[in-house]
Formats: C-alpha cells, structure tokens, sequence
C-alpha cells in the first residue's frame, strides 16, 4: 500500500527523514513543511565572494559511535564525500582544547600525562577522582542533575569547572539543572547496570540510548495534553558572533576555548574556526577566524529580553571577550551577529518521563505522528539526522 507522508519542518532531522523516506518503494508522495523561506534550520553558513565562510549554528560533527557512522553513511548516499574537511585526531584542533579559569587560558588535560599529573585549573591529578570513582555507591534517583550525579562520583572541582563548561558548550545549558539521564545516557547506564561510570565504560554499560512548540501548534484541539507536553520542553536563546581579524592573532592554536558559568554566566566560548577550517578562511591575505557564544540558559539575566537586545550591544560583548580572553587588542575587519531565539532545547529532570508520556500518547491514541528533532533523544547534528531516520523508518519500516 502506498503511502503519503509529511514531515513538518526543514532542518536536519526533516531532511534526514525526507531522504530516508525517499527511499522506500512504498511512500507515493514526501510533503516538508518549513516555516521559513530556507531549509537547514540551525544550520546556516554565511559564504562570501572572497572565499569566506562563516558558520552560524553547528561547524562540524564528530563520527563517532553508530550515530557518528550514519552521519557518514548519509553523506556517502548523497555523493557528498569530496566536500569534507577531515580534522584528524593528530590535528591540533583536535588535541588542544581551553578553558578559561581565572582569568587565564588553560589546556584541558589530554594523555596519560594530564590524567596522572595535577594540571591547573585543577588542584589534584583526575586520576585520583577516577580511582575514587569506583568506590561510591550507586545512587538510588531514578533521574538526577548533570551537576549533582559527576559531584557525587566525581568530586565537585570536575563538576564545577569542566562539567559545566562542556554543558554550556553543548546544551548552552546549566549543568545544575539538565538531566544526567537525559543528557548524558552513557553515564546514567553505566552507573545503573556497573555501579560505576569507570567500570561501565570499560565493561559496556549494557542498553544505548535512543521544534516542539512549532509540532504543538499543529495539533488539534483533541491532542492538548500532548501539546502541553511538547510545549513543557524548555529551550534557550543563544548569541552568535562571527569575527575576522587581519593576521593571525591568537596567542594558543586549538579548537578553542570554554568558560565555565562561575567566570562569567553571559559568555559561553570561543571558536578558533582558522584552526581547525584554514580552508574556510579568505583567498589572499593571511586572516583569523572567531565565533563567539553568548547566552544560553543565561540570557536574559545579561542581556535582557531578547527582543530588546540590540545587535551592537552582543558585538561590543563578544570583541571584549576576545580582548580579554585573547589579549586582541586590533578590532575586528568584519562581523556578524546572529540571535538565535529558542533554539537548543533543555532536557531538564525528568526529561524522560515527560518523553515517555508522549510517545504512550501516540500509541494509545493510534496517532500517525512520530517525533524526531532535537527536542527529544539529542541536540547534536548526528543525533538528530538519526533521530530523522528512526522517525522515518518508525513509519514505514527499515530500508
């Protein structure tokens, strides 16, 4: 039996499930509805004739695990594989990760070396959290926070300083209030199935893990109590600011460089987009290239309502970062600022739950309805084409 399918909305994961849907033999007909004049969603590039190019949204995607390698597999199907720009593990970019502390600049550990020797902004070597580790006792919450779970395993300092930091980075979101569960699934099994992230790491932790106001507003009158669940999902605003100075003006070269909320709530990170993209720089004359991350769960408490905001005040913000950060003391040759309104979703507590009512509701109710997106099993790019393609093949089947 053929079959018509819509997919509602025109970013990754409604292209990813477009393209998977596309082909099976029995969909007669694929209707993307986007909202907007453009599809892509969040990501969006900003190529000038010079050369350029600036990415306002996502800049690359890790092929790691089996969602890394369906990222790859898509790519292959669609011919794409002569437009990637490989960062290999070797790369500098890939080895020489900041944060800044303190009011300075400090490598994250990497190798036996920084795992075994006290490594600032640390006070201790990570070898003794992890040692530690696997002595603490399972916990009991069905769910807890980011935060509060690595505290507990892992003492506070990793907790307040590189949890947090790798939160704002990836969810532009507050460690103190997403979920563990929900966030970082590995962990949360691993403690559930080994009684400890080092043990469950090392042995298999036994299960993996699997635009919601825009879906909300579609629903008929009948579906309310699944629109309240979708539109309970929270999501936060996020300022992006692409600079490009004359020369090369960084004092580390590296992907760039986190900060945690303890340094400054407003200011998320830094990305080195030169180092690891030189090819995305400009033809003729040697230039840097700066994203600056602004807001996130902390938002409105530095900059206002995001209406208000103006597009000077987010640039004045991320060059005195630079600045300061950086040690830049030239001012940019060209910028660009981008607020992105609403556009991570926050698996807060009991993200799982509010996850599992909705699905429960689609299945006792029959409704021809599968969710996909960011909102739901992941924010990354490879999360969310594979959430496409489960979507898609959740309705007609493997292809």
């Amino acid at each position: 039996m053929q079959k018509v399918v819509a997919v509602l909305g025109g970013g990754i994961g409604g292209l990813s499930a477009c393209h998977h849907l596309s082909k099976c033999p029995n969909v007669s007909k694929i209707v993307l509805l986007e909202k907007s004049g453009r599809c892509g969603g969040w990501l969006r590039s900003i190529r000038r004739d010079d050369g350029a190019v600036f990415e306002q949204g996502p800049r690359g995607v890790r092929p790691a695990g089996s969602v890394g390698r369906n990222t790859l597999n898509m790519v292959s199907e669609l011919g794409l594989e002569s437009e990637i720009l490989p960062v290999t593990k070797d790369h500098v970019a890939s080895k020489n990760r900041f944060l800044y502390v303190k009011g300075q600049l400090h490598k994250m550990p990497s190798g036996p070396g920084g795992v075994i020797r006290t490594i600032p902004p640390f006070s201790r070597p990570i070898i003794q959290s992890v040692l530690k580790e696997v002595l603490i006792r399972k916990g009991t919450e069905e769910d807890e926070s980011v935060h509060a779970f690595v505290s507990r395993r892992m003492g506070s300092e990793l907790a307040d300083i590189a949890i947090d930091s790798l939160c704002r980075g990836v969810f532009a979101g507050d460690s103190r209030q997403l979920s563990v569960r929900s966030c970082f699934p590995p962990l949360y099994e691993a403690e559930r199935s080994r009684g400890s992230i080092v043990l469950g790491m090392l042995m298999g932790s036994g299960e993996g893990a699997e635009g919601p106001v825009e879906l909300a507003s579609v629903l008929p009158p009948a579906a309310q109590h699944l629109s309240e669940q979708l539109r309970s999902i929270a999501s936060v605003n996020v300022a992006v600011v692409n600079l490009e100075y004359e020369g090369f003006i960084l004092p580390f070269t590296g992907f760039g460089h986190l900060v945690p909320s303890s340094e400054d709530p407003g200011l998320l990170g830094v990305v080195y987009d030169s180092v690891p993209f030189p090819q995305h720089n400009r033809s003729g004359g040697l230039t840097t290239r700066l994203t600056v991350m602004m807001g996130g769960a902390w938002f409105e408490q530095t900059f206002g309502h995001p209406d208000s905001v103006t597009k000077q005040t987010l640039l004045d913000r991320a060059t005195q970062a630079v600045t300061s950060h950086l040690g830049v003391n030239s001012q940019p040759v060209w910028s660009c600022v981008a607020l992105h309104k609403n556009c991570i979703p926050q698996y807060h507590l009991g993200h799982w739950k509010r996850l599992e009512k909705m699905r429960q509701y689609i299945s006792n109710h029959n409704l021809p309805l599968t969710l996909a997106g960011a909102s739901y099993d992941g924010v990354s790019v490879n999360d969310v084409i594979f959430s496409g393609r489960t979507a898609a093949e959740g309705r007609i089947g493997k292809t």
